[in-house]
């Protein structure tokens, strides 16, 4: 630590932080716009003015930017001097002088750093009388609104946009005074982390559309922390909502996960929940169809259902907790339970788990895959199905050393600097698919192929590892080179990463990923291993355990009067319609819980309007296994009691207690936590993934509302003009109200929304860090399950030799996927509905010629007597012999995967 001295105050400060990080660490207020702790420092706004002595005997001193101002031992500065003031009021008069008084109609408006910064710096009056420049807007797409007369030029945008995220179609254009911030010509953001733009401009610029839709001020909403639904990453958000719609999604700071951003899926992909066509009453079906009615109907009409069958079985599901799951399989049974996965989906999550389990190799969070310096993924399309895994690899690849800024005396936040650094060793990035992705842009080697031959080529690099070369010597002679330079690489690198997963539905390439990972580790390099898997809680729901729908379906074989309760889970994703349909035949009885009317309420007997992310609280667990907690948001039966909607686990634990005739109902959260925890050994840690529900601040819930909130008295107005108590939330330590301690920044890190004195926008986020882009005061939320008691059972390589493609007489379906098509729930929103392309699917131009197949025209097939349509869309990449179809789209079922296709023609 370093020894500075502040407006005559002795402070002791990180040396390798700037002036400015030093004094917000400190919880001491200096205005800033250009600097961003992810970004760095340019020293472009001038905002960040202090004074700077050379000694305690200079009186004068002279005016510095803090921000690219390093921490020196015994340092003399002060913030508060009239001249440092003045400055800093000067320059925000400066900045300010083009842009327009639209503060009471911008988005942003109480929720803006310019805001901030302006009263911070103490600038109330305009003295500047001539015209405005003005600007004309562009069309940014569907989640962006620009609004470029707003912008001060302090370059955070195309900083953030074109070097940090790697996109291609936004920059700065003209010179001096005269700049402009956008794509060359309107047009859709290409990335797929352009939402962040919303958060990382410092004014109104960029705003976000789908909360202009239904815009209501920050102070005015509702929030809570949150995990996104869709993915297996976990990133952390906070959600907002008022009149039972949410509002907005911004992104909540975990320094190990999503850090300071988030993808667009994540940022934009709550539709599903303010659908209007979505079930909040329970139904039962009479005469062929499904009539509303009460909760204690259905829920009578359930239990005597199943109290006549002489077998329940339960389907539970990936994207439902796993306090659900647990409900559900302590209704049925253990043996009657299935995970909702298809054979092949079971095993590879089960052999994923059984690897994280027992491999002993260390499994990195996304902070630390950006210290790696050689990645390998093995077959996953990660910009797709893993987003933001994806920004922290390309962060990899650009980083410069320690050593190398230390020789260079630069720190890591003098941006422009380090960018013009040479690396003192080259990065590497390899890459696997069965087309092209967006990392291919960075990637040494990008390897085209179909899923057995990828598998093929990683097991020859890791038998070059073990200096066994006869099975790349087996490779055409490109290929060969390419797999012996991919071994050396790896074996130079200190830090290696592999990543794989089960996206390809394909059990080799799994094995393989660890194999390579195994005998590098055995070599004592340091290596991490991710292995990815489709859904939020695909680890979770591995855990709780089950058997795979497949088997469930056996099990239905020749018995009468069986009943089925299927939880958040739409079996259409996994299945064909026909063959589902067929199957359901089957049994007597469907209980389906669900927050959407998917496909199966076809074939329901009782429909339970199920709690979404949203509406519900519970626990699901990452990639890491780091188990998360998600909190609810808003009370559903707050405007409307008539809503029968409630967690899906309390619908289940309810029936079990009137089955089992079990006095003991299970009321809260905390106790269904409590039992999982007992029930299920390695789930032991998700109760400290969060507080529980009787965790207080000075005898004090924690409000989700903020202090200012100025309508509770309104919000039922139109309803009722008498106010209604707020429902006392039992399962969490979170109030539905403003009442409560605001004091929580230092207590807990569950946090609803940003705000401190002064910093009413997200750029107050140091206001609750141990220190700047460092972890929460009271640390990162989530708890990681796995420990050195758990890494018992020491897994040896996996003896197999991957299978090599062999040319069929038709075409062999492989999964491609697409960051807003391919995800189940996302699905339902209406702005991705209109977002999308047309449904098309991609073969090989060789394949398209000899089949008399046109470009862009539209092509059907048929398998199990179900017809599929689509565009086709020539691909140079995709191998010969495949057809690429967007799984997760449309009807185009998981259980596709590696079918044959004979019939494939025009329309």
């Amino acid at each position: 630590m370093a020894k500075i001295y502040i407006d005559g105050k002795k402070y002791d400060v990180n040396p390798l932080n700037n002036l400015l990080q030093a004094c917000l660490n400190l919880g001491l207020n200096i205005p800033y716009f250009c600097w961003h702790p992810k970004l760095g420092s340019i020293g472009a706004c001038r905002q960040c003015a202090v004074k700077k002595y050379q000694s305690k005997e200079d009186s004068t001193g002279r005016i510095v930017m803090s921000c690219m101002t390093p921490v020196e031992k015994n340092s003399i500065i002060t913030i508060n001097d009239s001249d440092s003031r003045n400055f800093r009021k000067s320059i925000i008069e400066l900045l300010m002088l083009n842009h327009p008084h639209d503060c009471p109609i911008c988005d942003e408006g109480g929720n803006c750093h310019l805001q901030d910064m302006t009263v911070l710096s103490e600038h109330y009056s305009r003295r500047y009388r001539f015209s405005k420049k003005k600007y004309k807007n562009q069309y940014l797409g569907s989640f962006i609104s620009h609004h470029m007369n707003r912008c001060i030029s302090c370059y955070r945008c195309v900083r953030y946009y074109k070097d940090y995220s790697g996109g291609k179609d936004f920059d700065v254009y003209g010179s001096n005074t005269n700049l402009y911030f956008g794509r060359f010509k309107s047009g859709e953001l290409e990335s797929e982390y352009s939402g962040n733009l919303i958060e990382i401009c410092p004014t109104g610029v960029f705003t976000d559309k789908t909360y202009a839709k239904n815009f209501s001020r920050k102070w005015d909403m509702q929030y809570a922390p949150s995990i996104c639904s869709h993915c297996n990453v976990g990133c952390n958000i906070i959600v907002g909502e008022r009149s039972n719609q949410i509002r907005r999604i911004e992104n909540r700071y975990h320094e190990e996960i999503n850090n300071y951003f988030l993808c667009d899926l994540g940022r934009f992909g709550y539709g599903y929940s303010n659908i209007e066509y979505r079930p909040k009453k329970c139904y039962i079906k009479k005469n062929n169809i499904l009539e509303e009615c009460d909760s204690n109907t259905a829920l009578k009409k359930v239990i005597k259902i199943i109290k006549n069958s002489s077998l329940v079985l339960g389907i539970g599901s990936s994207r439902a907790s796993i306090e659900t799951n647990f409900s559900l399989q302590k209704l049925v049974g253990k043996e009657n339970f299935s995970t909702g996965m298809l054979d092949i989906d079971q095993k590879c999550v089960s052999l994923i788990l059984k690897i994280l389990q027992h491999g002993n190799i260390h499994i990195p969070s996304l902070k630390e895959v950006e210290k790696y310096d050689a990645i390998f993924i093995l077959g996953e399309d990660i910009t797709q199905t893993s987003s933001r895994l994806a920004l922290s690899i390309r962060q990899a690849l650009k980083k410069r050393s320690k050593s190398l800024l230390k020789k260079n005396n630069l720190h890591e936040w003098h941006s422009f600097a380090v960018q013009n650094l040479p690396l003192n060793k080259k990065k590497f990035l390899f890459t696997t698919n069965i087309d092209d992705t967006k990392l291919d842009d960075i990637a040494d080697f990008s390897y085209r192929a179909n899923i057995q031959d990828q598998s093929y080529f990683g097991y020859c690099i890791f038998k070059n590892l073990q200096k066994d070369f006869s099975y790349s010597n087996m490779l055409d002679e490109n290929l060969r080179k390419k797999s012996l330079y991919i071994s050396q690489k790896l074996l130079q690198s200190k830090k290696i990463l592999i990543i794989s997963g089960s996206h390809s539905r394909n059990i080799s390439l799994i094995k393989t990923a660890y194999n390579i990972a195994y005998f590098l580790k055995n070599l004592k390099l340091q290596v991490g291993l991710i292995l990815l898997t489709p859904s939020v809680n695909s680890m979770g729901l591995s855990i709780v355990n089950g058997v795979s729908l497949n088997k469930i379906f056996r099990k239905v074989k020749n018995k009468n009067a069986v009943t089925l309760i299927v939880a958040e889970n739409d079996l259409f994703f996994s299945y064909p319609y026909l063959y589902l349909k067929n199957i359901f035949k089957k049994f007597q009885n469907i209980i389906v819980l669900d927050h959407q009317f998917t496909r199966m309420k076809e074939f329901a007997s009782v429909f339970l309007p199920a709690a979404n992310f949203f509406e519900s609280s519970g626990t699901v667990v990452n990639y890491e296994l780091r188990a998360q907690r998600f909190f609810q948001v808003y009370d559903v039966s707050f405007y409307d009691k008539s809503v029968s909607i409630l967690s899906s686990w309390k619908f289940l634990n309810f029936i079990s207690s009137k089955l089992f005739q079990d006095n003991r109902l299970i009321k809260n959260l905390d106790e269904v936590i409590e039992d999982c925890s007992k029930n299920i050994s390695f789930l032991k840690k998700i109760k400290k993934s969060a507080p529980n529900s009787l965790f207080r601040i000075f005898g004090q819930k924690i409000p989700r509302s903020p202090q200012r909130s100025s309508g509770r008295t309104a919000l039922r107005a139109d309803i009722d003009v008498h106010e209604v108590q707020p429902k006392f939330d039992t399962d969490t330590m979170f109030s539905f109200s403003m009442e409560g301690s605001s004091i929580h920044n230092k207590n807990v890190s569950c946090i609803p929304f940003i705000w401190s004195p002064n910093w009413n926008s997200g750029n107050g986020l140091h206001k609750y860090q141990k220190e700047i882009s460092g972890s929460l005061l009271a640390g990162n939320p989530g708890k990681i399950l796995l420990s050195q008691n758990n890494n018992t059972g020491k897994i040896d390589y996996f003896k197999h030799i991957p299978r090599r493609f062999t040319k069929k007489n038709g075409l062999v379906i492989v999964p491609y996927y697409l960051l807003f098509e391919s995800e189940e729930l996302s699905q339902y929103s209406d702005i991705f509905k209109r977002k999308v392309e047309k449904n098309f699917l991609k073969i090989n131009e060789l394949d398209a010629q000899r089949l008399n197949l046109s470009n862009h025209k539209k092509v059907f097939f048929t398998y199990l007597d179900e017809m599929y349509e689509f565009f086709l869309f020539y691909s140079k990449n995709l191998s010969v012999g495949q057809i690429a179809l967007p799984i997760g789209k449309n009807k185009t079922s998981i259980f596709l995967i590696g079918k044959e296709i004979q019939d494939l023609r025009e329309v």
